[in-house]
């Protein structure tokens, strides 16, 4: 069963109907129903009209609702993906080249420019990832079937509204499955309440403006409580026998009070003096990574709310500056992959035989299939898993 197919499986398995045509009823009685809350909404009839006169649903958007990779992946291959060695030298690539811009948001909106170019690596690639999803089909979509409609509809009137006040074409309008869209993913109603015109055309646009993007990002982290000058948190090590059970990004302590406790940075040295609040993060268990988040973590994880999403952009932001990799490794005997490693990977997966398509680092069906084929020849765990094992077994077998 490939990707696709998977997805609208999922999607069947949540809708109170079978056939494709039960859906299109109910997606155009849904859109009638949502055509009388237009006007309330702020959005014409005309507008409207417009925007959905050749919708049609997108039923496998419903399947990714219940499969956010960073709610479901492991955090050690969310993390070993998004913040690989490649995306550090991109990443301060775009430091350089966008150092005068970034010097403006930094004093207009107190945000410094490497979480801001973070935000940007993780969400974009740095612009070149935007999703290919039209926004008014999944969010209409979003709006009729599956959980949580009222949100999806709020976003997709929206997006309706960006069209008609900003003028925005809705082929322009494309993203995420879940409507994110631009360079650093707002979605539609953020972009509404804290998208800021930068360059000074006359127009807020997340598409096609680097520094629009920019500019936007570091509005919305000011307005979820960014302090500027204080860092996101750090890797700390945590005394043997300490009790974890008060762990948790929520429950901030001063930082004299984790130091009493015997909290150290990692390197060994003491917890920076003074109250500044901050919760110990354990994302993996005591055994794992260990981090004391200040507000500013906080901040990032509005954003998306995941922490490991958070995790990602702090780390991220932190290798931008010349940080290290986490000093405590992941609890875990098969560590994730770089999307270099991904890619080697299967270029020896082909190498073998496999017809997987490009090698390109995504990790579809046919990719996971094809491990599982190998694992059988080598007697390895049959599971499907990109990991390091299967990798270094390929390196020492590469063909059959």
């Amino acid at each position: 069963m490939n990707a696709k197919i998977l997805s609208l499986a999922l999607a069947a398995a949540c809708l109170p109907f079978s056939t494709p045509a039960a859906a299109a009823d109910e997606f155009s009685e849904c859109l009638a129903r949502l055509r009388g809350e237009a006007p309330a909404k702020g959005v014409t009839a005309a507008t409207f009209d417009t925007a959905t006169a050749a919708l049609q649903p997108d039923m496998a958007v419903i399947g990714l609702l219940d499969a956010q990779p960073e709610f479901v992946t492991p955090i050690w291959d969310y993390l070993a993906a998004l913040v690989d060695e490649e995306r550090v030298a991109d990443g301060r690539a775009m430091l350089a080249q966008w150092q005068a811009v970034l010097a403006r948001v930094e004093a207009e909106y107190g945000v410094d420019p490497a979480t801001v170019v973070a935000v940007w690596g993780v969400e974009s690639n740095y612009g070149r990832n935007f999703g290919s999803r039209s926004l008014l089909t999944s969010l209409s979509t979003l709006s009729c079937f599956g959980r949580r409609q009222p949100y999806f509809r709020g976003e997709f009137f929206a997006t309706m509204k960006i069209m008609q006040d900003e003028h925005m074409a809705p082929e322009r309008l494309v993203g995420s499955w879940a409507g994110a869209f631009g360079h650093t993913q707002f979605m539609p109603s953020t972009y509404l309440r804290l998208a800021v015109d930068f360059d000074g055309d006359g127009r807020r646009d997340l598409v096609d403006s680097v520094p629009d993007a920019l500019a936007s990002t570091a509005n919305y982290l000011r307005k979820s409580n960014w302090q500027p000058g204080q860092g996101w948190g750090f890797e700390v090590k945590l005394p043997a026998g300490l009790d974890t059970s008060g762990a948790g990004r929520r429950n901030k302590k001063p930082m004299s009070e984790w130091a009493a406790r015997g909290l150290r940075q990692v390197d060994g040295s003491a917890l920076p003096a003074g109250a500044t609040p901050a919760g110990l993060l354990l994302p993996a268990g005591p055994q794992g990574p260990a981090f004391l988040v200040t507000r500013n973590f906080d901040a990032i994880y509005s954003y998306n709310a995941a922490e490991s999403y958070a995790l990602a952009i702090a780390h991220l932001s932190d290798r931008l500056r010349g940080g290290q990799p986490f000093a405590t490794p992941w609890p875990t005997d098969d560590a994730g992959l770089s999307r270099a490693e991904r890619r080697e990977l299967q270029t020896l997966l082909i190498a073998r035989g496999y017809d997987i398509g490009n090698p390109d680092g995504m990790i579809g069906a046919r990719t996971r299939e094809a491990i599982q084929a190998v694992q059988r020849e080598l007697g390895l765990e049959a599971d499907g898993r990109a990991g390091q094992k299967i990798l270094t077994a390929l390196r020492r077998s590469p063909h059959r």
